[in-house]
């Protein structure tokens, strides 16, 4: 790999497979637009992800906090946000919301597995 050896970068992620999620990562946000901090050396972007990680020049926690981010489905929302005069009746409407896509999914389903029936009936009928 060039210039960049995962025994360098290993002294800092310990884990390969978290190196790899992580360089990803950031491969993507610097291809994305966002600001190198090592010369590019007419490196690719994975490579310079390497070389920021190996060189300590990232943040390799808020990086990795930022992966489990944009990975996650559904947001937390901490106690304190809520409104201490938030009635139960707006966070039963609150929780429904989340469980829409749920629903959809499920009424999808059903009408695929329809589909299937038909055609089985189709391939029997010939």
């Amino acid at each position: 790999m060039a210039r960049v050896t995962v025994e360098d970068c290993i002294e800092v992620v310990p884990n390969r497979f978290d190196l790899v999620i992580l360089a990803a990562r950031r491969a993507r946000e610097i291809s994305g637009g966002a600001s190198i901090t090592v010369s590019r050396d007419n490196d690719k972007d994975p490579v310079i992800a390497l070389r920021e990680i190996a060189e300590r020049t990232v943040d390799a926690p808020s990086l990795q906090e930022n992966v489990v981010r944009g990975m996650q489905r559904v947001g937390f929302v901490e106690e304190n946000d809520f409104d201490e005069d938030m009635t139960g009746s707006a966070h039963d409407e609150a929780s429904s919301s989340l469980f829409k896509d749920d629903e959809e999914l499920d009424e999808s389903d059903e009408e695929a597995d329809d589909a299937d029936e038909d055609l089985s009936d189709e391939d029997e009928e010939a």
